[in-house]
């Protein structure tokens, strides 16, 4: 059992968390919530020890051993099966004392100690940990420095997996795991015998993996049971009800204070008075609802539409050594509206293929047909990098608008989502979630056609994400998603493409498909999915020979729409000229003239958007058929 009973923390004199107190029961697996910022990390780092507290304390039973994942990837000569089977301590310490001991007494209780903690399955349980996080059997064999960073700290946590601690602290986990990685390691959390708290604002793993949420909010930690969705349903239920007493309290305030008011001097209602005011001093005020709402993200629309097909592809290779393809025999088509996500495990070529797109990389073979004036940008997190650490989000954005006034520039510093204080901090002090904003902006700053977003969410919490989703929905143009979150995943993108085996396919499946394939963990829908899995590849067949047939009235729609946008601006032109008081005296006339064409081009607009609702009505009844 873990108790953290009045605990307050303070890191560089801010207070993060101010006298909270939560029990986690033995066994419990719990996701520990909250917005980036409020102080997660500084609470585990509480529960190791590593940081005292002001107020309170946290207790455990006495030699609970506590596991979280090490801060520093292992970079040695040794191997990746030896790293993970040293992080057994007990074991090892064992197996080396077996080596040297000579008293038979102890000798057998070695050996009896060994069976307990089942030593002997010990290569074939860490093997297990590293082939679900990625690691084939070759792969186990080699030194951990002739990995990549990404790649050795999914061996510091495979190490922490193996050790099986009592309470076992993950942070964030997936943001160096692939969707194939998070999906292992959401069916391996689920199952873990002992108790865990996990750091995560991956909505899925929170709602599979655990069974009981801890939010942190308003420097307070809150207790839930059951997954995220569940959580943030009783969390609106619960908010509803304390306004809704705050509200009826706060009349009952004002009853009774008008009462004090009125009769406090008269002697005959003095005793009634005096009971009342007693009746105000005892109410424990209810606090007003504190929601803070996060930030929107906003993607400019494509400069200049692109008809469809805005990449075609026949028999295409691509690599980065010639005649050595990393991706071969490719047959694909975008259009100008499709939203794809890239499926398949780290290292098949997911990023090989966006560079592909982005023009990054030249074909080794084939042919790939781009559509004229297509506008192509892409956002992958190792670019954070690419940000220049002394400037300020609006000193990158001036680079890009030389000529632009001050407040148009920091206008569109704000479309990134960024508030007013952000826009002057240089990005090495921006946080991870800020840092991805201003990348995420400027990626998209010129009004992409083709929006490709690898891993966009590493960094941003839970609403974030979200906020994120409705931009993506709400951009016109074509987006390719790599992720390994699956609610956004599912929440943005009708198509689903498989890179695999050195090419790229369409997957007919959905992800419930895909997890059951990567997990061998049976969906809900199995016996649904059997009788109709021939009929989901014909109808996405059909949906692709639809969206082709409907392509001349999609055009007419985008046509319309132009024309309706810029009726509107001519329409805000004039009524921002009508509104100066000096134009009457000066040109009476000009201004008779005036409100007569604002008067016809609102009738033009009318009739245009009567004209865009049949069109896309007509649009979406084909698409739906």
């Amino acid at each position: 059992m873990l108790i953290i009973d009045d605990l307050s923390l303070r890191i560089a004199g801010r207070l993060l968390i101010d006298h909270a107190s939560v029990t986690l029961p033995s066994g419990t697996k719990a996701g520990l919530v909250g917005r980036n910022g409020t102080g997660k990390t500084t609470l585990f780092r509480a529960i190791t020890g590593d940081l005292g507290a002001e107020t309170g304390s946290i207790s455990m039973p006495k030699n609970t051993r506590i596991g979280q994942v090490a801060q520093e990837a292992p970079g040695t000569e040794e191997s990746l099966i030896e790293i993970v089977l040293k992080a057994d301590k007990e074991r090892a310490a064992l197996l080396d004392e077996e080596r040297t001991a000579t008293d038979p007494h102890r000798i057998a209780e070695i050996h009896t100690r060994l069976a307990d903690i089942d030593a002997h399955s010990a290569e074939s349980r860490a093997a297990t940990i590293l082939a679900g996080l990625g690691f084939d059997e070759d792969a186990q064999r080699r030194p951990a420095s002739s990995f990549s960073g990404g790649w050795r700290m999914r061996v510091a946590l495979a190490a922490v997996l193996f050790s099986q601690p009592d309470l076992l602290l993950l942070d964030e986990p997936t943001n160096y795991l692939d969707l194939e990685g998070t999906l292992w390691l959401e069916n391996y959390v689920s199952r873990y015998p002992h108790t865990v708290l996990l750091i995560s604002h991956d909505r899925d793993l929170l709602n599979r993996a655990v069974d009981s949420i801890v939010h942190l909010d308003q420097k307070k930690l809150t207790f839930w049971r059951g997954g995220y969705d569940q959580f943030e349903r009783q969390r609106a239920e619960k908010m509803v009800l304390q306004e809704k007493s705050r509200v009826k309290q706060e009349a009952r305030r004002k009853h009774l204070q008008s009462f004090v008011d009125r009769f406090r001097a008269k002697a005959s209602k003095a005793r009634q008075a005096q009971s009342r005011i007693k009746a105000l001093e005892k109410m424990e005020t209810i606090a007003a609802v504190m929601d803070d709402t996060v930030a929107a993200f906003s993607f400019p629309e494509p400069v200049k539409a692109v008809a469809s097909p805005i990449i075609a592809m026949d028999k295409v290779s691509v690599g980065y050594t010639p005649g050595q393809p990393i991706l071969k025999n490719m047959s694909l088509r975008i259009d100008a509206d499709d939203r794809i996500a890239l499926l398949g495990a780290n290292g098949n070529g997911k990023s090989t293929f966006a560079k592909l797109l982005a023009g990054r990389l030249k074909p080794d073979a084939g042919t790939i047909t781009v559509a004229p004036g297509l506008k192509v940008s892409i956002f992958a997190q190792h670019q954070l990098d690419d940000l220049r650490p002394e400037e300020n989000a609006y000193e990158h954005v001036r680079r890009m608008m030389p000529d632009a006034p001050e407040p148009k520039v920091r206008a569109r510093v704000a479309q990134f989502g960024l508030a007013t204080e952000k826009m002057n901090t240089p990005a090495k002090d921006l946080s991870g979630g800020e840092k991805a904003r201003l990348l995420m902006g400027l990626s998209a700053f010129d009004g992409p056609n083709l929006f490709i977003l690898d891993e966009p969410t590493n960094h941003l919490d839970i609403d974030s994400r979200e906020a994120l989703a409705l931009a993506l929905n709400d951009f016109p143009g074509a987006v390719i998603l790599i992720s390994h979150d699956r609610h956004l995943i599912e929440a943005t993108v009708d198509r689903l493409w498989l890179v695999k085996n050195g090419s790229v396919h369409v997957y007919d499946g959905d992800l419930s498909d895909y997890r059951t394939e990567v997990t061998g963990v049976a969906a809900d829908r199995k016996e649904r999915r059997e009788t109709d899995k021939a009929s989901k590849a014909d109808r996405r067949r059909e949906a692709a020979a639809r969206r082709q047939t409907l392509e001349p009235l999609a055009k007419e729609i985008r046509a319309t729409e132009g024309l309706m946008e810029r009726l509107r601006k001519r329409i805000d032109a004039i009524e921002d000229d009508l509104a100066n008081p000096a134009l009457y005296e000066k040109d009476p006339v000009g201004a008779t003239r005036l409100a007569k064409e604002r008067s016809q081009l609102t009738a033009q607009l009318e009739t245009n958007e009567e004209r865009w609702l049949s069109l896309s009505a007509e649009y979406e009844e084909g698409i739906a058929e």
